[in-house]
């Protein structure tokens, strides 16, 4: 079954070896950032600061810090293992018969067994703020680059609710602190949470929702999931932890938050209010500018009695994030190749930051096919961000960034090859022209069919015969090796 909560889980770290606590006192302001990033980018460990300056309560930062980590986050072996379970239900068919339904009872109730469920009381709620009492400054919120705008919550499960649909989201977007009540919400264009601001905007409503922070890490990876509109990411969470997330309804806002989380900070957006948020060292190794943003107006805070404050930091790869986002890229594979059925394995390699490059590798059985795939991909979803996807033969090992280069730099010929298109971009990309608009770049590094204008003979791969290797791996000793 799943960890019940972040602690249960800073056990597992601490069990391993894997949680480094930090004693001494630290300033949330720059001073833990820079331990976060020499410590991630030399393969972890997590970090607990135990004495945040100016607030009594302890900070963790990089959680998910390390491919091994994540494993242990989804108690798995490798994280292929949620997607095979994940195709095992993809490959459900009707049922034709009795037999056939019977069959199918095991699978629908283990399914069933996933849903979120809603209990009367949980620790999140052990202390209740409201009015003076609702002071943001009292927890260790961190800054983390110089140029920040202040200080940021950069761990959120950011819930709302569809008016429409009345289908629950959680998001992870970033969180500016203005004051003790107060904050910017970095809702980008093309999230949920914004298309749920737009429509009780258009309702002459406000936009009740409410932020957890912490919790159990299935739930916290669920935030950051791209799920579709229809599916709930607590159900996510459910799926991976095997086990239910457990919900308590919130004191002043009509939505339902993770029990076990560590604090709940609950409130309202005003579709007609905006407010400049920003600037925020981002993701990509740059800074994001300031720009007008929704503004969240706290109702409520409640947290455990004693809380650890959980936060996360990004910036140039490689980051905590990297292992979060290939962890999900492996997760969702099944739904990509559900829709795409020639993609063999694909890649984001972290100099990319998720939305500037893809490697995908495809059974390629047509001429073409290459640049269908191109469009295939960015046509699905948060796909529409990447600027460059390079599509290679299956042989080729997408997370091998030499052996890709080697193939696109001696398989590529600049006319044929490439294909360049218009659409919409991510509004973190810096390099776009105007903002969430540009070109797109695909450039196709299979081997060429004569259909694709490659008349001339192409010579094969260079390969040892099967048996000379063979030879050689028996008798390697026996060359003095």
């Amino acid at each position: 079954m799943g960890y019940k909560d972040l602690r249960d889980y800073l056990s597992a770290l601490d069990e391993k070896g894997w949680l480094k606590r930090i004693p001494v006192e630290v300033d949330p302001e720059l001073e833990m950032a820079e331990i976060a990033d020499r410590t991630v980018k030399k393969g972890g460990p997590a970090l607990l600061f135990e004495k945040a300056k100016g607030s009594e309560y302890p900070v963790v930062l990089n959680l998910f810090g390390t491919e091994a980590m994540t494993h242990l986050a989804f108690e798995v072996d490798r994280i292929e293992q949620i997607a095979d379970r994940i195709r095992d239900y993809m490959q459900l068919q009707p049922p034709t018969g009795l037999w056939d339904k019977i069959m199918m009872l095991p699978k629908l109730g283990e399914l069933a067994n996933f849903i979120p469920k809603t209990v009367k009381s949980g620790p999140c709620q052990e202390v209740v703020l409201k009015g003076d009492a609702i002071q943001l400054s009292k927890f260790p919120i961190l800054k983390c680059w110089p140029q920040d705008g202040g200080r940021y919550i950069t761990l959120p499960l950011c819930i709302t609710r569809d008016p429409r649909t009345g289908i629950r989201n959680m998001g992870m977007y970033r969180i500016q602190v203005y004051d003790d009540q107060t904050t910017g919400m970095h809702f980008q264009l093309h999230k949920h949470a914004a298309r749920h601001e737009e429509a009780y905007g258009k309702m002459g409503k406000k936009l009740e929702m409410a932020v957890a922070l912490g919790g159990d890490p299935a739930t916290i990876f669920a935030a950051t999931a791209p799920c579709p509109d229809n599916i709930d990411e607590f159900l996510l969470a459910g799926f991976m932890r095997r086990e239910p997330v457990e919900l308590v309804k919130c004191q002043t806002i009509d939505l339902e938050v993770p029990a076990q989380a560590e604090i709940i900070l609950e409130g309202y957006v005003d579709p007609s209010e905006r407010r400049v948020e920003g600037p925020f060292g981002d993701h990509t190794g740059f800074y994001s500018l300031a720009e007008p943003y929704p503004v969240f107006h706290l109702t409520c805070i409640t947290h455990r009695k004693e809380p650890i404050y959980p936060a996360t930091v990004v910036g140039r790869p490689l980051m905590e994030d990297f292992f979060l986002g290939d962890a999900t890229l492996r997760i969702f594979l099944p739904f990509l190749q559900m829709t795409v059925p020639e993609i063999q394995d694909m890649y984001f390699p972290p100099e990319g930051v998720f939305h500037n490059c893809c490697i995908v590798s495809i059974k390629k059985s047509y001429p073409g096919q290459a640049r269908k795939v191109m469009h295939a991909l960015w046509g699905l979803g948060q796909m529409m961000f990447t600027r460059l996807i390079i599509v290679v033969d299956e042989t080729v090992h997408v997370r091998d960034l030499s052996e890709v280069a080697w193939m696109a730099f001696n398989s590529m010929d600049a006319q044929r090859d490439m294909e360049i298109v218009k659409g919409p971009l991510d509004d973190l990309d810096r390099a776009a022209p105007v903002a969430r608009y540009g070109a797109k770049l695909g450039i196709d590094a299979t081997k060429k069919w004569p259909e694709e204008g490659m008349p001339r003979e192409w010579g094969d791969e260079i390969t040892m015969s099967g048996d000379i290797q063979e030879q050689v791996t028996r008798r390697w000793k026996e060359y003095g090796f």
